[in-house]
């Protein structure tokens, strides 16, 4: 892939918002949803025109990555929002903790916990999302749908996280918006106000199912 320069990262940021703000237009919202750049796997020198025309908040899926790359450009541009998206072992929570500034894949028991326990140990109280299987499917992280407004209400009252909304990867092979109307659903009776679904591929039909925010990684960045 060309490298980015400044010009094109802009040109691609411009678009990608361009094309949230019209479909969130397109059901009365009164905010565009945020836009997640999900710079897995790019270096810094990817990063950083986005960076340069002002974007600030990124999604991340592996700390051992995360560590290599953010903790510099976090110290020269200190307003980064980092969100981790990824699968998290607990013997990583001490690190996730330490480095971003939300977890958006909390989805067990345990981990919940072992999260609560480092974010008290730093200092520190991340807002969380609930990453809910919103396709039932095996090979893939996130609480059962059926699991998932009692397993919010533990995390909050029982292990005192700030959990604000729930995140999804729906199955690749079938239609989003069900998936995506699904989760909106859950989120109201779960009593959270965030919902992060939407990709490169599909990002547009989940802002019109309510996301509010998106998690744009190959179509801001070039194909991996």
């Amino acid at each position: 892939m060309p490298q980015s320069t400044p010009e094109s990262a802009a040109e691609r940021l411009a678009a990608i918002n361009d094309r949230i703000a019209r479909a969130a237009r397109r059901i009365g919202a009164g905010k565009a949803p945020d836009l997640v750049a999900v710079s897995k796997t790019f270096d810094p020198e990817a990063i950083v025109p986005l960076l340069e025309v002002g974007h600030r908040v990124f999604g991340e899926n592996r700390v051992q990555e995360a560590q290599v790359k953010w903790p510099a450009l976090k110290a020269q541009y200190p307003d980064i929002m980092l969100h981790f998206i990824g699968p998290l072992q607990t013997n990583k929570a001490r690190d996730a903790v330490a480095l971003f500034d939300c977890i958006e894949s909390v989805d067990r028991e345990k981990l919940a916990r072992v999260l609560s326990e480092e974010m008290q140990r730093q200092g520190r109280r991340l807002p969380c999302f609930v990453q809910v299987n919103i396709g039932a499917e095996p090979q893939k992280a996130g609480i059962a749908v059926a699991e998932t407004k009692d397993f919010v209400a533990r995390c909050r009252t029982v292990h005192g996280l700030e959990v604000v909304g729930l995140m999804c990867i729906p199955p690749a092979e079938l239609p989003a918006g069900p998936f995506f109307a699904q989760l909106a659903a859950l989120a109201e009776q779960a009593g959270v106000q965030k919902l992060s679904m939407g990709m490169s591929a599909d990002f547009e039909t989940a802002v019109l199912m309510g996301a509010t925010q998106v998690r744009v990684g190959s179509a801001l960045f070039g194909e991996r």
